[in-house]
């Protein structure tokens, strides 16, 4: 072959290179983008809810299901959109219900639980947002032909503030594993300290408390998550009692977990880890967080 014909040869393969890509680029990104989907949930007593979710292309039906929950920003959008590559890369479906302002107004409608009202009165369970999680697992796995029979749970801020008082009240919640990523603050597994700080007066029951226990429940945090005078975080005195900052009463709370274990002779599988240089965002928190969440990735981080 001629060094003029192998020039050409080189060009001509050259421009078939830059086709393919240039037609499999698009497709690609309209791969990535039609994963995001989202859709109404009106299938419990409450409020109906936006749900969004990352299903990956490949998804087949015995694949894990990971919900996670938003901070008080209520942005599940933009949550979503944060796990969302971490839901393509790992291939697990992606639920991240949206617990809006208006239907769930304050810190008592949503991480609390929406378990008494602004009065302190009881507010009926099937009311409780915890009360939302089970219901919207039933209808994602009937809407995504999903066959697991348990879920794994996240959350970040105030949406781990959720996850840990989750487990709390709906011991019966097939909840595989759960992370706690910088929350704020605790309800701490004490019956002698009143709600919300402590489980006194609450509607946990001790039986509620040792299934907690025994959960396998992260309590994840960032290394430099510890500025003591952070816009969000709670200064109560009873917040302060848990620490300064949110690194200190993430450690305050797994302990104080810890001695409630042997207090009450319960199995105690809560683990706790940190991020390194993460300070207090979701986007550097959540993956480490898919390890812990995730059967393959949490067996291999043991």
């Amino acid at each position: 072959m001629g060094r003029k014909t192998k020039a050409v040869k080189q060009r001509i393969d050259a421009w078939q290179l830059f086709v393919f890509l240039a037609f499999l680029l698009p497709l690609t990104a309209v791969a990535d983008s039609s994963a995001k989907v989202s859709f109404g949930f009106d299938g419990w007593e409450g409020p109906a809810l936006r749900v969004f979710a990352t299903r990956p292309p490949a998804l087949t039906p015995e694949r894990p299901v990971v919900f996670v929950m938003h901070g008080m920003g209520r942005n599940a959008d933009e949550y979503r959109d944060q796990w969302h590559e971490l839901a393509l890369e790992y291939d697990f479906l992606l639920i991240v219900p949206e617990f809006s302002e208006n239907d769930f107004p304050g810190t008592d409608a949503y991480n609390i639980g929406n378990v008494y009202d602004q009065e302190g009165k009881p507010v009926p369970r099937e009311l409780w947002s915890f009360s939302a999680i089970e219901p919207i697992f039933d209808a994602a796995r009937a809407r995504f032909g999903m066959t697991a029979d348990a879920y794994s749970i996240y959350g970040h801020s105030a949406g781990a503030q959720f996850v840990h008082r989750f487990l709390f009240h709906v011991p019966e919640a097939r909840v595989a594993r759960a992370v706690a990523a910088n929350a704020g603050w605790y309800t701490l597994p004490d019956f002698s300290i009143e709600y919300p700080y402590g489980l006194g007066g609450s509607r946990v029951t001790p039986e509620g408390l040792q299934a907690a226990l025994s959960l396998p429940l992260t309590i994840l945090l960032g290394d430099r998550d510890t500025d003591p005078a952070h816009e969000s975080l709670r200064r109560t005195p009873e917040a302060l009692q848990q620490g300064d900052h949110r690194m200190a009463r993430g450690f305050h709370f797994f302990d104080a977990g810890r001695k409630a274990a042997v207090r009450d002779c319960a199995a105690f599988n809560w683990h706790l880890a940190t991020v390194l240089g993460a300070d207090h965002d979701n986007r550097l928190m959540a993956a480490q967080a898919a390890r812990f969440l995730l059967p393959q990735s949490a067996d291999a981080s043991n």
